[in-house]
């Protein structure tokens, strides 16, 4: 009985979860009819974005919002990987007992900060020193995608320093029995064990990465402009959905649902994509 039970629940939660997404699918579609019909795929490739006076429609483009989202999700990538990845190796086969348990209480309290107050930090702390270090205003993609790669640096790191731990002792101590050395254990035994829990926290920053708002909008620029330079100010979707949504009406309003599915659809391509590539390949 209860294992019947148990199996009815996980179908039900598995099903809802299914149900969940389409539900949200279907409303992003429904409302960006207007926009679709209006401008079609051209609408991925404009540049401009200005609402219409009075009864006017008014011209939309994504192009903008979107290469932002794009550029500064693979800066905040590039960075925050190679630091998470050293930070869980380091935890896990580097520092001692009595170092490792506050550095990981560290890194997990910087994952419950809120997004704000990263916004916040960046915007009147960090922006003056990229702008002293490299140049430009300060707000850009460059400060946003260093400040996202802080942001996502916690989850990469926690949860590939919980994989990189199920190693079990036994292979490396085998390992050492051979002559190797600690660098050859790490690449040759416990990344490769630990390949599907990087790999989903890879995933789960992406994800996390693409979709941020609030620390964005302080730091991006908030600008309709295609950046020439990475210190550059730009927009997000993400960004100008919360900065414009409020006032939109009519066409601008059907645009906007428009870019929240494009980037609904872009996520779960690059995630589902991921996913599939990676994991297959392991299981090869």
């Amino acid at each position: 009985m209860s294992g019947k039970l148990f199996r009815n629940l996980s179908f039900f939660s598995a099903t809802l979860s299914f149900f969940l997404l389409a539900g949200i699918f279907a409303v992003l579609f429904h409302y960006a009819q207007d926009a679709m019909h209006t401008f079609g795929f051209d609408f991925l490739f404009h540049t401009q974005w200005e609402p219409g006076e009075d009864d006017e429609g008014g011209v939309f483009g994504g192009y903008i919002p979107i290469l932002g989202t794009l550029l500064s999700t693979l800066i905040a990538m590039v960075i925050a990987t190679p630091l998470a990845m050293g930070i869980a190796i380091f935890l896990t086969e580097i520092a001692s007992e009595k170092v490792a348990k506050p550095f990981s209480i560290a890194i997990e309290l910087l994952a419950a900060i809120p997004s704000i107050i990263y916004g916040m930090w960046g915007l009147f702390y960090f922006a003056p020193i990229v702008q002293h270090t490299v140049g430009g205003d300060g707000v850009g993609l460059l400060t946003a995608g260093i400040v996202l790669a802080v942001m996502i640096i916690p989850f990469m790191a926690a949860i590939s320093r919980d994989s990189m731990n199920t190693t079990p002792s036994v292979l490396k101590e085998s390992a050492y029995a051979m002559g190797a050395t600690k660098f050859e254990v790490i690449k040759d035994v416990i990344m490769p064990y630990a390949k599907g829990g990087i790999i989903g926290s890879v995933i789960l920053a992406l994800g996390r990465a693409l979709g941020e708002t609030m620390a964005v909008a302080f730091l991006i620029g908030s600008v309709m402009k295609i950046p020439e330079h990475i210190t550059d100010p730009t927009t997000s979707i993400p960004v100008l959905l919360a900065n414009n949504f409020a006032e939109a009406q009519d066409l601008e309003l059907s645009s906007m649902y428009y870019l929240a599915l494009i980037l609904f659809v872009v996520s779960f391509m690059i995630i589902s994509l991921a996913k599939f590539y990676f994991l297959g390949k392991k299981t090869k």
